[in-house]
Order: structure tokens, then C-alpha cells, then sequence
């Protein structure tokens, strides 16, 4: 498995507890089972900063009550560089979307956009396979971290490749600023306003997936798929009722393990 163990994720030394929701979707809609997250980051460099950033991102949103999968692209191929993306980790890839209900994506900024390792990860992800889609209805967030002043060029651009991806992307966002600094030498995260905007990020993300579990069918239900499908709208035939079945054998059957 292409996933990356979390060290201590219980241990949140960065945040305050007397002012954390330990559910913060609560009567949004069902917290359970638990939202499952994808992360997603953007460096293969022993000291990655968008790894560690997504490292916490996946401790708290543990502490929310989500479920969390980093994967790790360190094998990953570029796209159309093995035939008919016949590889373990493109497979392993598309799993873990599959099974997922939203994903936190982190690039690192280069010469003012997204890493390639970062673009190659959503490159794999195609908008239909098998008859499912990966990434069509999930809800996102996005961060970026930059090594020197703030920056939202790979934000946006990754909100961009959200839309495209359509995805629904969360209003808020984190963008650290000389990343260098905001990690100890333990690869935590140090307080500071740039872990709170983390905070808050990873509370939308798991309220946003909430309050959409029981709508996300309807909301990507369209006639242009509907018409190519040869499904006529009624009670029985609609197009949202193969979708609906997809995503209801999903909650029941995760593939794989979590990195709880």
C-alpha cells in the first residue's frame, strides 16, 4: 500500500483544545460512518513542507472524526508513460479516490505554480472509469506553501483543477508563507496564525462533506450523462439511481486501510 503511516496522530501540541469542535459537522447531516479523506501533496523531498503540512491536516481532521489516506507518489509515473497506465501505483491511486468522499490537496508554489509531482497525482485521476467517477461530486480543499512571501498562485490554480475535476471546492483555503520556518525540528508545526488557518480549513472540509452526503448524487445528476446513457427520466430510470447504488456500496465496502 502507497500510503504514508502518520506519526503520533493524536498527539496536537499546536492546537488548543478549549476552543476545538471535536465534531464540528454536527447537525449538518450523518457524521457516520466517518467522512473519508484524501491527501494529496506535491514533494518528494525528505523534508517536504507540503507532506508536513498534510500531516496535519490528517491529525485534525482525525480529531474531527474523519477517516484519512496520505498517499505517497514517490513511485508514481508520469502520465502516458507506461501504456494504458498499467501501473501499481496509478491502480492504488484511483482506489484510494474512489473510496474517498473529499481530498486535501498541498503543492509546494514553484516558479509561481503547482509542483509537476503535485499535477501528475490529478493527472491520473480520470473524470470517468469503469463507469464511476473519482473525483465528480467529492468536496476539496486546497493548500499551498510557499519558501517565500505568501502566495495564491497554486491555490488557484488548484481550485481551477477542482472546478475541472468537479469537484466542489471549499471557500476557504491555506497558503503558509515561508514554510521553512513554521516547522520544529521534529516536523510539527509550531502555533502560529498559519496552523490556525489549517484549523479552520479542515473544519470546513469535514462540515462541507457532511452537509453534502445526502445530496451528492442529485448534485451531479445531468442530462447530458442522462441522455448518453439512454436513461429517460422517471422514477425507476433516472440516472442518479445507478449513482446512488455506486455510492452507497462504497460506505459499505472502503477499500483497503486507513492511516489512522
Amino acid at each position: 500500500m502507497r500510503l504514508r503511516e502518520l506519526a503520533a496522530p493524536d498527539h496536537l501540541p499546536a492546537l488548543d483544545k478549549a476552543f476545538a469542535l471535536a465534531r464540528p459537522a454536527a447537525g449538518l447531516g450523518p457524521d457516520q460512518p466517518p467522512p473519508r479523506i484524501l491527501l494529496l501533496y506535491g514533494s518528494l523531498r525528505d523534508c517536504s513542507f507540503s507532506r508536513l503540512a498534510v500531516e496535519e491536516a490528517a491529525r485534525l481532521l482525525q480529531f474531527f472524526g474523519a477517516e484519512t489516506r496520505i498517499f505517497d507518489p514517490s513511485d508514481l509515473p508520469l502520465p502516458d508513460q507506461v501504456e494504458g497506465d498499467d501501473h501499481p501505483a496509478v491502480h492504488e491511486l484511483r482506489e484510494h479516490a474512489l473510496w474517498s468522499e473529499g481530498m486535501v490537496w498541498c503543492s509546494p508554489e514553484r516558479h509561481g505554480q503547482i509542483s509537476g509531482i503535485m499535477k501528475t497525482q490529478i493527472d491520473h485521476l480520470p473524470l470517468q472509469m469503469r463507469g464511476m467517477r473519482p473525483t465528480q461530486g467529492r468536496t476539496l480543499a486546497v493548500m499551498q506553501v510557499s519558501g517565500g512571501s505568501q502566495s495564491f498562485n497554486a491555490v488557484n490554480s488548484l481550485r481551477l483543477l477542482g472546478r475541472w475535476m468537479r469537484m466542489f471546492t471549499i471557500p476557504n483555503q491555506s497558503s503558509v508563507a515561508m514554510a521553512y520556518k513554521e516547522f520544529d525540528e521534529d516536523g510539527r508545526m509550531r502555533a502560529s496564525s498559519y496552523y490556525e488557518r489549517i484549523v479552520d480549513v479542515m473544519e470546513e472540509l469535514v462540515r462541507f462533506t457532511v452537509l453534502m452526503r445526502p445530496h451528492a448524487v442529485q448534485l451531479v445528476d445531468r442530462y447530458s450523462e442522462r441522455k448518453e446513457a439512454g436513461l429517460p427520466v422517471g422514477n425507476e430510470s433516472s440516472f442518479s439511481l445507478p449513482l446512488n447504488r455506486y455510492f452507497m456500496r462504497q460506505r459499505r465496502e472502503p477499500v483497503g486501510r486507513t492511516s489512522r
